[in-house]
């Protein structure tokens, strides 16, 4: 077989990843929040990108001066101008400013301050804030210090003892007695090494050093983790119903104390979509009213392309990739607004049985399902779902909420795994404390009920919904 070199045409389809597709699949996957912040971000770069609020806004503002402007001066009539002008007496003004100012005056009904929020303290100034009051000593505090910066967000010291007295040349018990003082600062529970001596700690703080409660922690932790309340009764020769009830003065202790101060302010979901029932009717679309309805500034385009005929060929070629980007930009986010609502109304067709009734008639369903219902590709569905949440009249859920896989049953149907596990965790609530049932009873229960269920999927579902087993939910 001759070997030899050259040139040859071939045709063929491929799909290129322009930058414009990789922005578009960006732009479609963006929650509100996100969205709403890329497109100021774009109408301060681009020139001829401009928010449609701002510019009606613009344009009644300047309407109205015109015709302020316009308006002729008012006359006034002879007797206003015979009247004389009523003389102020400054002095008395001044002084029942100055009372009012000392709170001697009148009251004043409103109060026009603005609301600044309040600086909050991170869990490190607080806990160095307290060392400072508990002591004046500049080697206890440079130590304290140290071991306070070593703390964890929940509170947990995560260096060793001797490496802070080989840090500072300093002994074992110096480094445990400044320990010691800082595990006394609120919230009780901080500068603990393990969960054990924190439980120790809160007990302490309480006044219940002598309690079976801190007999049981500091002696039986293990068999009290894995509630063995039957073997920890016989060793403290005491009832398992005084065991249990000692369990409940320990539940109510904080194993993670550090997030009382570090944990921040709590995040609000923003949701994408919202559902309404109108009539029989559901009715979705888009929570897009924070969103800059953008459009193109034709007064700033005109001005832009007569000054660039004159211009140099860089200025016009600037001019018509912003004027093209802009375009793109608006059409790309107006596709993004059917793209989701479509998305929505096929879910919304689904799954309205569970709209109307609940979890448990949560019908199993897929991106694909859903993909081919409204003719377009399973990621374009999977982008459109991710982040993004939606407000129903049963509440805001995520949209990954409503795809889920699917359980078989005894006539032949579908039940979507969220309805099963729903009704696994009312299974669990309803049963006796004292006889807690086994994945297994709970198994042949839903068998009895038409659902084809193995036991160890009962015990996947039931990890998933932070259930305990049989043998750690009996209560005595």
């Amino acid at each position: 077989m001759e070997m030899k070199i050259g040139l040859h045409l071939r045709q063929r389809q491929q799909l290129v990843m322009t930058p414009k597709l990789q922005q578009a699949l960006k732009l479609l996957q963006m929650p509100a929040i996100e969205l709403q912040q890329m497109l100021k971000q774009e109408i301060m770069e681009n020139p001829l990108l401009d928010d449609e609020e701002d510019l009606v806004e613009a344009q009644e503002e300047e309407q109205e001066r015109q015709e302020t402007e316009t308006k002729e001066p008012e006359t006034k009539s002879e007797e206003e101008a015979e009247e004389p002008e009523e003389k102020i007496d400054w002095e008395e003004y001044l002084q029942s400013g100055w009372e009012i100012a000392a709170g001697l005056g009148e009251e004043i009904s409103e109060e026009f301050v603005e609301r600044v929020p309040v600086a909050k303290r991170s869990f490190t100034e607080a806990l160095i804030s307290q060392l400072r009051i508990a002591t004046d000593d500049e080697r206890t505090i440079e130590i304290g210090d140290y071991l306070v910066g070593s703390l964890d967000a929940s509170g947990y010291l995560t260096c060793g003892l001797e490496e802070v007295a080989n840090t500072f040349r300093t002994t074992l018990q110096e480094a445990e007695r400044i320990l010691r003082i800082i595990q006394t600062f609120d919230p009780p529970g901080v500068g603990a090494r393990n969960l054990q001596e924190c439980l120790l700690i809160q007990l302490a703080a309480k006044g219940l050093d002598d309690s079976l409660a801190t007999r049981i922690i500091r002696e039986h932790f293990d068999d009290f983790k894995q509630k063995k309340y039957p073997e920890l009764a016989k060793k403290l020769r005491v009832s398992i119903q005084e065991i249990q009830q000692q369990s409940k003065v320990i539940s109510t202790l904080d194993p993670k104390p550090g997030f009382e101060i570090s944990a921040g302010d709590p995040q609000y979901v923003i949701p994408d979509l919202v559902v309404e029932k109108v009539d029989d009717k559901y009715v979705v679309y888009l929570n897009d009213k924070n969103i800059p309805r953008l459009r193109i500034n034709h007064v700033y385009q005109e001005e832009l392309l007569k000054d660039s005929k004159d211009g140099d060929r860089e200025t016009r070629e600037f001019i018509q990739s912003r004027l093209k980007s802009a375009r793109w930009l608006i059409q790309t986010i107006e596709q993004r607004r059917r793209t989701m609502v479509k998305v929505m109304e096929c879910i919304v067709d689904k799954q309205r049985e569970f709209f109307e009734k609940g979890t448990a008639f949560l019908r199993p369903l897929t991106l694909q399902q859903v993909a081919s219902e409204i003719n377009m590709h399973e990621s374009t569905v999977s982008r459109v779902t991710t982040s993004k949440y939606v407000q129903t009249p049963r509440g805001v859920f995520e949209l990954k909420f409503f795809f889920s896989s699917s359980l078989g049953t005894q006539d032949g149907g579908e039940i979507s795994a969220k309805s099963a596990k729903d009704t696994i965790r009312k299974i669990i609530e309803r049963e006796e404390a004292r006889n807690p049932l086994s994945d297994q009873k709970i198994a042949d229960m839903l068998k009895k009920d038409g659902l084809n269920i193995a036991r160890r999927t009962v015990a996947k579902y039931r990890e998933q919904l932070g259930l305990l087993p049989a043998r750690m939910r009996r209560q005595y």
